[in-house]
């Protein structure tokens, strides 16, 4: 593994008299440091969903093992084993609850907006009808 080397400059706040002041401090780095703290550890790196999903796919075709895929994603392979538990729970929470047949309990978005228009029309209706009631009002019983 050929290691390259990069020099960066870090400013640390440095007691003076009248204060702090900031002060250059030459640092060099390499390819190798790049992504870990201060302490040497590496930077929490985030997955987004879709990556945890593609990740997961990769472990269920076996087209990696848990040390590649966490490699390649930047993450400790403990997060891997992690994500496939949890994805593994998810399916089988999610295949628990469905049933065949049977339509999800979740609300049709367009069948939620179309009951609210009905209600809105039947509100107005009736006011419009109340409205004319007293413009006119009731006709003579003679």
């Amino acid at each position: 593994m050929r290691l390259t080397q990069s020099h960066t400059s870090r400013f640390l706040l440095v007691h003076a008299p009248g204060g702090l002041r900031p002060e250059e401090e030459d640092v060099d780095v390499t390819e190798k440091d790049q992504g870990t703290d201060s302490a040497g550890r590496r930077r929490k790196r985030f997955l987004t969903p879709q990556e945890k999903y593609e990740i997961w796919l990769r472990l269920l075709r076996k087209e990696a093992t848990i040390a590649e895929a966490a490699s390649k994603a930047g993450v400790d392979p403990a997060t891997v084993m992690k994500l496939r538990e949890v994805a593994k729970q998810g399916a089988l929470d999610a295949l628990a609850a469905s049933r065949p047949g049977i339509r999800t309990k979740g609300v049709d978005p367009e069948l939620a907006q179309a009951r609210a228009e009905i209600e809105r029309l039947s509100k107005a209706l009736t006011e419009m009808g109340v409205r004319l009631m007293l413009l006119e009002g009731k006709g003579r019983w003679d």
